[in-house]
């Protein structure tokens, strides 16, 4: 997902590039009094061009050299009287050999490859500047007889300095802006995560608690079962009050576990389903998170799994920790199913005021007879390597949180029937921040 967003971020850069430097490029001075020209346009050139990620350099030379030659000459046609093609064509088409010549050194040097290095991103972009310029001199001086010389060249090295180091600089301020900002948020994230582990530490001291009155529970249930079942009462001397205040005793202790849970309960509901906004994720983000983590799984299972996503545009922000717990269950639960090599599906999409999630595996799939089953806490089909069979509340689970955000689970086997499809449907305000 990060690569189509970083490929469409390029092709942004491209269209705004292809408007924008042609116009710029008329803000101009002619410092050999000459047909050669000097524009802020270089300068802007080599600044979008830092931005780039996936799409090559030299494409971008390209289609900014032939736009900007293409405007120069409808600009001229429509300014200019005596308008002749072949003249004007022969004015303005060595510019595009400097877009072409700085953008494929650019590309060959791979630039962008050491934005930590600020000093050598100005030292290359000023020699590639003074190359493209000079190679730009040699054509206008073999097509139109422009004059070069010693003069002229040192001028355009003072030029190319003034250039690059001014980008450079502008393009410095923008990225330590971005680093702090990053920093920032790291730094809120941090603080954030320490207080939810803190909270977390604190409920787990009060769980420990309520599971020490249900182990004394159940040991005193016991001991009280032996007396009765063993007949170590004399029921001549049977002391009703005794067994009475026994029972008293355990019935306080239940209590006590459901004080303990009830506020357990009420504080983690409070930190999972609060309204924070770093609670609400970017689906992406949280299925980019969702996947690495199995797939790191898949590989400690000694399995080679593919996965694949398809999240349709226009979804909101979801509850990152609500998502997150009903697609993990369904991906966990392929991972597992999977034998040795197999594939998992991710496809989410909006349909009307429902979000919709589907994942598909290559797994052993589920027996027509089984179906019924698979949604009671208890049943399990994945046993341990000592035969010990799992818990079975993953799917149970998840259809109980589907149901109490009033949305629904279903399934199906594959068309092929080697594997699962299932399907969850929840209401978009369910998911999404209440306004």
């Amino acid at each position: 997902m990060k690569n189509t967003s970083n490929l469409k971020d390029d092709l942004f850069i491209l269209v705004l590039m292809v408007i924008s430097i042609p116009i710029i490029s008329e803000l101009k001075f002619y410092p050999f009094h000459n047909t050669f020209r000097v524009s802020f346009s270089s300068a802007m050139f080599l600044f979008f061009l830092l931005w780039v990620k996936k799409i090559p350099l030299i494409l971008y030379g390209i289609v900014v050299g032939t736009s900007t030659v293409a405007f120069r000459i409808a600009l001229d046609y429509i300014l200019q009287s005596g308008f002749k093609f072949s003249n004007e064509f022969l004015l303005n088409f060595p510019a595009f050999f400097y877009y072409l010549v700085f953008s494929f050194l650019l590309y060959i040097t791979k630039v962008n490859s050491f934005h930590n290095r600020p000093l050598l991103i100005g030292i290359i972009a000023t020699i590639i500047d003074i190359i493209s310029s000079t190679t730009e001199l040699i054509i206008r001086f073999l097509l139109l007889g422009n004059s070069i010389s010693i003069y002229t060249l040192g001028l355009i090295c003072i030029i190319a300095i003034t250039r690059s180091f001014f980008v450079l600089g502008f393009f410095n301020i923008i990225k330590l802006n971005e680093i702090r900002t990053f920093a920032k948020q790291k730094e809120e994230k941090n603080r954030y995560m320490f207080l939810l582990i803190s909270n977390l530490y604190a409920e787990s001291v009060q769980l420990k608690k309520s599971l020490t009155y249900a182990e004394n529970i159940t040991r005193n249930c016991y001991n009280l079962y032996e007396e009765l079942q063993n007949n170590h009462y004399d029921y001549s001397k049977f002391d009703s009050k005794k067994l009475a205040q026994e029972l008293l005793d355990i019935a306080g202790q239940v209590h006590e576990i459901k004080k303990d849970n009830q506020r357990i309960y009420a504080g983690l509901s409070k930190m999972i389903l609060s309204e924070n906004s770093k609670d609400y994720m970017n689906v992406n983000e949280i299925i980019n998170i969702l996947v690495e983590t199995n797939r790191k799984y898949s590989i400690s299972l000694g399995k080679e799994i593919k996965f694949f996503i398809d999240i349709s545009p226009g979804i909101p922000e979801l509850h990152s920790y609500t998502v997150m717990s009903l697609i993990n269950n369904l991906v966990s639960n392929s991972v597992e199913s999977i034998e040795k090599i197999g594939i998992i599906k991710i496809y989410i999409n909006k349909k009307c005021n429902l979000i919709v999630f589907q994942i598909e595996d290559t797994g052993t799939g589920i027996p027509q007879k089984k179906r019924e089953l698979i949604f009671k806490p208890g049943y399990t089909t994945k046993y341990n390597e000592f035969g010990e069979p799992s818990t079975g509340i993953g799917l149970s689970y998840v259809k109980e949180v589907a149901t109490n955000l009033r949305g629904k689970i279903f399934f199906s086997n594959t068309p092929n029937c080697s594997g699962t499809i299932f399907t969850i449907e929840i209401p978009v305000e369910s998911l999404i921040k209440k306004g």
